[in-house]
């Protein structure tokens, strides 16, 4: 296929089959557990998986966030393996893959409650914290969740533990002075904060419905045993048997991705997965904390839009060089891994940097083709619920609010990419 007939397929009108505006909920069953930015809908994976895998095959997210493609794949009955290098990610998937008998996570519940009264506000419960716990939080709302951490932790049940701490790491923005509506990380200085019992009570209540929900459905369709795994790793080197997918099915960082390493910080920090937040930042794929300062590009497309940037911002073209390299190594990997016919399926949106148009999207085919895979299909949606920062400032290029004289939207649509892996390896 010639470069320009594959860019041709970019130039299609929305399907609105793909759009799911009439969708009520994208957080059924396991799928609310945790807030998480740039949420991939359950929707699109449902879809994929029941168009292109069959009951028993394995699929595979090489950037699994918080679990999406893993849980609809138990639901649907295929293996899956999934692998993020977000620690807090990793916490979250594991946690949502894990259907526990709801009899036993009640009667935790419970017990988890009753430790409540043994809480003694004259007592400090945390004496060596990250200096930007005291930056984020009041002392009386500190002390709280040291002691609720402190309790979740001595629980010996590993999956009953993951789902108390991931219900509080849910309530910690609540519990905060961080702006509540706001992904960007700043403070509020007239926010209501929350109590943590009270958030707690409230997180794990929901929680618990929905893993009944979860644990129900299946059961009922005999997948409760189905394998489902999460890893932390990194989506450039997984670690994952080669030739061993049936499908990818994925939503890959967007430009900038950094922007989400920061969202997870309270966590990071109270559960000592961030000791130092650019450090943290730098493992992240594209991120201007890389080393790598080369902009020169193999791709034709990124080529031309790093070119662009250059003579505007150094710094952005940096950063969208190092992206461009970056998602090249993982698509590499993705080729590693698939089976001969396997298909991958990428959701990806394409946005503006400087007034440059960075054509994610377009670049992703190029590589694709580049890596010997066979782009069958592109499909055009809207994005209607995704869970995105979605305005950015036009001169800063920061993600902003409603409010800002400068905003501008972005990532308004996205595409769907179905390429398949040539018998013929």
């Amino acid at each position: 296929m010639r470069q320009s007939t594959l860019l041709k397929k970019f130039d299609i009108t929305i399907n609105e089959d793909w759009s799911f505006a009439e969708s009520r909920s994208v957080e059924h069953f396991t799928h609310g557990y945790h807030r998480y930015p740039a949420k991939f809908i359950p929707q699109i994976v449902k879809k994929l998986i029941e168009k292109y895998t069959v009951k028993g095959d394995k699929i595979v997210d090489v950037f699994a966030g918080c679990g999406t493609t893993l849980v609809e794949s138990k639901l649907h009955g295929r293996r899956s393996e999934g692998v993020d290098i977000n620690p807090v990610a990793e916490l979250i998937t594991r946690t949502k893959i894990a259907a526990i008998e709801p009899e036993i996570l009640i009667s935790e519940f419970e017990a988890l409650k009753h430790q409540f009264d043994s809480y003694d506000s004259n007592q400090i419960y945390i004496a060596d914290n990250h200096p930007r716990i005291d930056y984020w939080f009041e002392q009386s709302q500190k002390n709280k969740i040291a002691y609720l951490y402190q309790i979740i932790l001595n629980n010996e049940c590993l999956t009953q533990k993951d789902f108390f701490l991931c219900a509080l790491s849910n309530i910690l923005k609540n519990c905060s002075k961080w702006l509540q509506t706001s992904t960007k990380p700043q403070i509020d200085p007239k926010k209501p904060i929350r109590d943590p019992f009270d958030a707690l009570v409230f997180q794990i209540s929901r929680m618990l419905k929905k893993n009944e929900e979860f644990f129900n459905e299946l059961k009922a369709h005999n997948n409760l045993n189905t394998p489902c795994i999460i890893k932390l790793a990194d989506a450039r080197k997984t670690g994952i048997r080669a030739n061993s997918a049936d499908a990818i099915i994925t939503s890959p960082p967007y430009v900038t991705s950094y922007e989400y390493a920061d969202i997870h910080q309270l966590t990071g920090y109270w559960y000592d997965y961030i000791q130092d937040l650019p450090e943290f930042r730098r493992n992240f794929i594209g991120t201007f904390y890389s080393n790598n300062k080369d902009v020169e590009m193999e791709i034709p497309l990124a080529k031309e839009i790093v070119q662009a940037l250059l003579p505007i911002s150094k710094k952005s073209a940096g950063e969208v060089a190092n992206y461009f390299r970056d998602m090249l190594a993982v698509i590499s990997e993705m080729r590693r891994i698939l089976k001969p016919n396997g298909v991958v399926c990428i959701v990806v949106g394409n946005t503006t940097m400087k007034n440059v148009k960075i054509q994610s999207a377009e670049v992703f085919a190029q590589m694709l083709y580049i890596q010997g895979l066979h782009v069958e299909e592109v499909i055009k949606r809207k994005i209607p619920f995704k869970l995105i920062p979605t305005i950015r400032d036009e001169k800063t290029g920061k993600f902003t609010t409603l409010t800002s004289e400068n905003k501008k939207l972005v990532y308004p649509e996205e595409f769907i990419i179905i390429a398949r892996k040539p018998l013929l390896n």
